[in-house]
């Protein structure tokens, strides 16, 4: 019974480290309109697009030039639509 014991305590402190060291989370996306004013010095990331033919969420992070990071959601073409 003390194996399963210690191996139980062994597995949930593991667990506590990893959300330890999981990164922050990232900061809701601030939905894009046609009057919304980017100030876009550094991409940091582009969601992927999905192979599909449809309009899907996407969203952009990036760096202003004041050093703030936001995130912005917008709609785009998924990629299945393209023909080569």
């Amino acid at each position: 019974m003390k194996p399963l014991l210690i191996l139980a305590l062994v597995g949930m402190s593991s667990l506590a480290l990893a959300d330890e060291a999981a990164p922050a989370q990232a900061p809701a996306a601030t939905p894009y309109t046609y009057s919304t004013n980017l100030d876009i010095k550094r991409v940091i990331h582009l969601s992927t697009i999905p192979n599909v033919c449809a309009v899907v969420p996407a969203t952009m992070t990036y760096e202003d030039h004041q050093g703030q990071v936001h995130t912005i959601g917008y709609r785009v073409l998924g990629e299945g639509c393209r023909q080569n």
